[in-house]
């Protein structure tokens, strides 16, 4: 390679022609001696000249790259795919002799071509690469012009391919087309398709492009040539051709490049072959159903384009590819849309006749479609490949005339029918027919066009294939699609209406006998198809043909199936508008009679249901029916299912089926009551009487359950009516009441009806029944009440406190007129076992949220009504949700009634509910001790008796005691120390024992000191003693009970019985008095064994003979028969005293106190007076005989009923009259003793204290 630079640098300097010429030759003849190596150390250093800045040593650079034309074939073909285009590119040098060296090297290379066609193309060739935007095109359509008939060598692929690859580079259109056509015609006419290697890197980037062009021709073209290469070079030359085509079908570009990829793709599968087909199509049929819809565009686009380049062994594939693009056809995305469109026409052009039997039904499947685009796609491919069948093209266009009439020959129906077979020919003919009739426009035009091309006469045809098309109207009446059941019945009203009387005859029995097929969906096609008939008969069809068409509506009536019956009644609806009034008569009455068969009762009911579903009214003339004496279950059932049906006509008769319904229920007890529930507290039966029927169970519980289904029927209109059946029936207790009862517990668990403004009514006649001694009945209406309550919004409880306080009372009431003695307890609060749920809620409600104080005081007043009602396990689980909520609210400033009301309530809970309430003792004790203090005197009192009893809870019970006693005798305000008395009192009375001596002796010396205070004061007011004096001497003589002899003969020596007792000032003796009359009631057996028994004895007697002070005396006589019910002995003393204070020199209020003393004595022990009634009786019939006051009148009178025992007989009253004698026997007559007998118990008398 030595002597190389020499000729490089000698052949363009030479200014000798010789010398030129002869450094030419020699670079000639080196570079045709060169091998591969030798080229591979030249070309560099050649072309990097080429880029020097000197153009001497371009020129010579350029001449012997021109040279190198002349290097051996092998080397050459490895050469000039590099050389040519870099001498292309200096072709525009600025300098004249470069650019003739580059022109003249060009020639060189064209020289050295031996085909004769591409020796000739040479010229055009160098035209094209020195100009190409001007000469491209040109030498473009020269090759494309030229018949080759030798192949072409290296030089000629070296010239063509930078003229190719311009042309492909091109903006126009047309010539990327030719370019692309040419490049498709290389391999085959090179010698070697190896000789293409080189340019494949070259031209394939160009080609990809070109196969993502907008214009459709140049995407075809490039799928083509990419094939060619592909065929011609083998797989391996591509590359990664394969991948790039997959992954562009899946890209979410535009939808030209997925399409130009879908059609390279199936050029290269083509040439893959059958078995890569195979293996690819998986990947493909997945990625056609993927969730992104560009990628399920191009694979439908790719089967567009596989029957045009594989017909054959894409054939054997179609089955799996019809589902694809028929789901393509619905899919939401209209370019997917699209593309199975077209896809679905490529294999109805490819495939139509060889393939007939596999495109049809998948075409046919589509044009059942519940979308309406599938229909119409379908439509359009059914059409095509019936054109194709016909042998036309289906492109005339119809203007005018009739739907009937087309442009049809008769040559097109039987080619069609030769090809489909008869059976198949009608089916198809059926489905086009009923698509004419489809609600989408679009689609009833194309099946218009397609019918009018291939059906001659419609007439003839309809007669023809009427049992197909009536067998594809009734699966299409059935079918759950919409748009197909209302193209059906158009499509049978449109037959019925255009053909009438050539068709119901033969269309009647069609239907009669489809109408016994074992598939369901059939049947309710059936009765569909029958409603559109009959919407579309005449009046004198239908009079015509009822015979036919009634047996098939009626036998649908009671059918299995739900849906069928639905459609038959719907069917009935419209023969029943259309005139045929008869067939209510003929239809009704069967049912009614089917009821009573086991078999079909259930089949008749439903059949009457639909028909009342279309025909409310009907309701009116079966329920006197149904309701006939003896009513049987059957009937009641059949009332219960039918009443929500006929809701609209319902109300009229309510009163009819609630007064047979609740009578028949309430003879019944439901299995799932426990034996508690039937047999009361106090062991009775309090079983109903059955109903005279057979089987009465069987009825009672149809009866139950008809009255309920009824009531959930009633709408708004009928509410009231239903309502008020009950509320009269809740009076009926010995009838219909435990029915109703039931059945509102019932109902008001599972109505949707608002029930509120009926609450207030309901809660009353329910709670009335809570007093009934029949376990049954009061249960029933307990639950009732808790299932009415579960119904009542929180924020609207607080609104029927007032309603449910005075039923409460009401029967509490009841409860008390029944009982005469013993607890009362409300006896349907005993039953369950959380019998306070209903109305607690209620109550609870109202003392937090009452719209105004007398609300709030109602409710908690109605709290404690609850606790005094129930039983003690009754009360427990609700103890904590009662108390709470009144601790918190007592402190808030409500008026005294309400705290009063709070503070009762919570009293009675701490006597009923006992060690329940240890939680809240030091809550409580808090608030009561702050209540002590209030203005009110209901709110002090009800707070100090409270307090008393919540100490047998209290654990600090010595400091309370110590505090109470205190605050007694050291607060200054009057009234608010009698409350701490009172408190005190109560505490001493409830947990005296409890105390310890020290504590004993505190509360010794302050109630003294007090007493010592107040026994020298004046009365507050002109009324007697004041309340605090009265407390005080209560908590004295409660002190006396719990401090035993040393306190007593304490409290007695520093009061009564002490120097100025009851002999001493008013005040002393007033004071000292009451203390005695105390001390009797509470701690008289504590006197004897004090030894101060005489001397109180002397003490009362005394005070009984004041002379100035009728209270005195009044303490006296209270004092005098205290201490002889504890001590009989004082027997002397009693009728002494009592002797006075009963005279005719006595007031009429002592002589009153002094017989209540002894009436409560008499309460106590009837026979207490026995011994006495001679000394006592006189002095009582002389009051009555004298006294016209009614008080002291009626307070003698029960005196004289319980002194002598007139509810045992009068036989008491007898023997005293008759001790008696005189005028006491004379007024004492056997007539006035009965008198008395009859008197009621008064409850002043037993209210006022003694």
């Amino acid at each position: 390679m030595r002597p190389l630079p020499t000729p490089c640098t000698c052949s363009p300097c030479a200014v000798v022609p010789q010398v030129r010429a002869a450094a030419e030759d020699a670079a000639r003849s080196i570079m045709g001696q060169l091998s591969a190596s030798g080229v591979k150390l030249v070309l560099p250093a050649l072309l990097k000249g080429l880029e020097d800045s000197a153009w001497r040593t371009k020129q010579g650079s350029i001449q012997l790259l021109g040279a190198m034309a002349h290097c051996a074939p092998k080397q050459l073909g490895s050469c000039l795919p590099t050389i040519v285009p870099r001498l292309g590119g200096v072709l525009g040098d600025p300098h004249p002799k470069v650019a003739a060296a580059a022109k003249l090297a060009l020639q060189e290379v064209g020289s050295v071509i031996r085909s004769p066609e591409m020796t000739a193309l040479v010229p055009a060739l160098l035209s094209a690469i020195a100009e190409p935007n001007a000469s491209t095109r040109p030498c473009l359509d020269t090759l494309l012009a030229t018949t080759f008939v030798n192949t072409i060598d290296a030089p000629s692929l070296a010239l063509v391919v930078p003229v190719v690859h311009r042309g492909l580079r091109d903006r126009s259109g047309d010539t990327k087309k030719r370019a692309a056509r040419i490049v498709g015609n290389m391999c085959s006419l090179t010698n070697d398709p190896k000789d293409m290697t080189p340019y494949v890197p070259l031209l394939m980037p160009e080609l990809q492009k070109a196969l993502l062009d907008p214009l459709p021709e140049v995407r075809a073209t490039a799928a083509r040539a990419m094939g060619s290469l592909l065929k011609g070079m083998g797989a391996a030359a591509l590359g990664d051709l394969l991948p790039w085509l997959l992954s562009t079908l899946r890209s979410d570009g535009s939808s030209v490049e997925r399409s130009g990829a879908a059609q390279g793709l199936a050029e290269v599968l083509s040439v893959l072959g059958e078995e890569h087909l195979a293996q690819l199509l998986p990947e493909l049929f997945a990625s056609a159903t993927s969730k992104n819809p560009f990628v399920r565009e191009g694979h439908l686009t790719l089967f567009k384009y596989l029957p045009l380049t594989m017909e054959q062994p894409f054939q054997q594939h179609l089955g799996e590819v019809l589902p694809l693009i028929l789901d393509g056809l619905s899919d939401e995305v209209e370019g997917v849309r699209d593309a199975a469109l077209a896809a679905g026409r490529c294999f109805v052009e490819a495939y139509a006749r060889s393939c007939l039997p596999l495109l049809l039904p998948a075409v046919e499947a589509g044009l059942g479609g519940d979308n309406w685009r599938i229909r119409q796609s379908s439509l359009e491919l059914c059409g095509e490949l019936l054109f194709k069948v016909a042998g036309t093209s289906g492109k005339v266009k119809l203007d005018g005339g009739s739907d009937d009439e087309g442009v049809a020959c008769a040559e097109f129906s039987a080619a069609i029918q030769e090809a489909l077979g008869r059976e198949r020919n009608a089916d198809v003919l059926s489905k086009l027919y009923m698509a004419r009739s489809d609600v989408q426009y679009v689609v009833r035009n194309t099946a218009l066009h397609i019918w009018k091309t291939i059906v001659v006469n419609t007439p003839k045809t309809l007669q023809e294939i009427l049992p197909a098309l009536m067998a594809e109207v009734i699966s299409a009446l059935a079918d759950p699609g919409e748009d197909r059941r209302l193209a059906a019945a158009r499509c049978l009203g449109e037959l019925v209406r255009k053909m009438g009387e050539r068709v119901l005859h033969r269309m009647l029995p069609i239907l009669r006998d489809t109408m016994s097929s074992p598939n369901s969906a059939t049947r309710q096609g059936v009765c569909a198809g029958l409603k559109e008939l009959l919407e579309n008969v005449t009046r004198h069809q239908l009079t015509e043909y009822l015979s036919d068409i009634l047996p098939p509506i009626q036998g649908a009536l009671c059918d299995d199936d739900a849906a069928v019956r639905e459609a038959a009644g719907a069917a009935f609806g419209v023969l029943f508008k259309g005139g045929a009034h008869g067939a209510v008569e003929s239809v009704v009455p069967s049912l009614l009679n089917g009821l009573d068969s086991p078999g079909h009762a259930s089949q008749s009911l439903e059949g009457l249901r639909v028909i009342l579903s279309v025909r409310p009214q009907v309701f009116n003339g079966i329920v006197p029916k149904l309701l006939k004496q003896p009513v049987s279950s059957a009937g009641l059932r059949a009332i219960g299912t039918l009443a929500g049906t006929a809701a609209s006509v319902l109300l009229h008769h309510i009163p009819a089926i609630m007064a047979a319904c609740l009578t028949l229920s309430s003879s019944h007890t439901p299995t799932s009551t426990s034996a508690a529930c039937c047999t009361s507290s106090d062991g009775h039966s309090n079983a109903a009487a059955p109903v005279a029927a057979s089987p009465p169970d069987s009825r009672a519980e149809a009866a139950a359950e008809a009255a309920l289904a009824v009531a959930l029927a009633a709408d708004e209109d009928s509410i009231h009516c239903l309502l008020a059946e009950l509320l009269k029936a809740l009076e009926d207790v010995t009838g219909r009441a435990l029915g109703a009862a039931r059945l509102l517990a019932a109902y008001a668990k599972v109505t949707r009806q608002d029930l509120q403004p009926h609450v207030d009514e309901l809660i009353t006649a329910l709670v009335l029944l809570l007093a009934e001694d029949a376990d049954s009945l009061a249960l029933a209406a307990w639950q009732a009440c808790d299932a009415l309550a579960a119904t009542i919004p929180k924020d609207q409880q607080a609104g029927h406190t007032t309603a449910l306080k005075e039923a409460l009372a009401g029967a509490r009431e009841k409860e008390r007129r029944k009982r005469r003695s013993g607890v009362l307890h409300l006896h349907g609060l005993l039953l369950p076992p959380k019998a306070l749920g209903p109305f607690v809620p209620i109550y609870l409600q109202g003392v937090l949220q009452g719209s105004s104080p007398e609300v709030r005081e109602a409710a908690a007043e109605g709290l404690g009504e609850l606790v005094v009602l129930t039983s003690e396990e009754g009360l427990k689980p609700f103890v904590v949700a009662i108390t709470g909520p009144l601790i918190r609210i007592i402190g808030d400033r409500f008026p005294p009634e309400t705290k009063a009301a709070i503070l009762a309530t919570l009293g009675l809970l701490i006597r009923r509910a006992g060690p329940g309430l240890k939680p809240f003792v030091p809550q409580l004790q808090t608030t009561f001790l702050k209540c002590l203090n209030d203005p009110a005197p209901a709110v002090r009192a009800t707070a100090a008796d409270n307090l008393g009893d919540l100490t047998r809870l209290s654990a600090r019970l010595d400091q309370l005691v110590c505090d109470l006693a205190s605050n007694a005798a050291t607060t200054a305000d009057r009234e608010i120390a009698a409350a701490y008395l009172k408190a005190l009192r109560g505490a001493l009375r409830a947990s005296g024992e409890r105390l310890t001596p020290a504590t004993l002796g505190s509360v010794q010396a302050q109630l003294l000191q007090l007493y010592g205070t107040l026994s020298g004061k004046p009365a507050a007011t002109n009324g007697g003693v004041d309340a605090q004096s009265a407390a005080l001497v209560q908590a004295m003589a409660q002190y006396c009970a719990a401090a035993g002899p040393g306190g007593l003969t304490a409290v007695l020596s520093a009061g009564p019985l002490g120097p100025a007792g009851i002999s001493g000032s008013k005040e002393a003796r007033e004071l000292g008095s009451m203390l005695l009359a105390a001390v009797a009631g509470a701690a008289a057996e504590g006197l004897e064994e004090a030894g101060q028994l005489r001397s109180a004895v002397e003490a009362a007697v005394k005070a009984t003979r004041d002379t100035e002070l009728a209270s005195v005396k009044v303490a006296g006589g209270r004092a005098v028969v205290r201490l002889y019910h504890a001590h009989r002995n004082t027997g002397p003393a009693l009728v002494s005293a009592l002797t006075t204070l009963l005279g005719p020199d006595q007031a009429a209020e002592v002589q009153r106190q002094a017989m209540l003393s002894l009436h409560k004595l008499t309460v106590a022990d009837e026979a207490a007076l026995q011994p006495h009634l001679g000394a006592l009786v006189p002095s009582i019939c002389s009051i009555l005989q004298r006294e016209p006051n009614s008080q002291v009148k009626a307070a003698a009178e029960q005196l004289l009923k319980h002194a002598l025992q007139l509810s045992n007989g009068l036989e008491v009253g007898q023997a005293a009259a008759a001790l008696a004698g005189g005028t006491t026997k004379l007024f004492l007559t056997d007539a006035y003793l009965r008198r008395l007998q009859k008197l009621p118990d008064d409850d002043w008398v037993e209210a006022e204290e003694y």
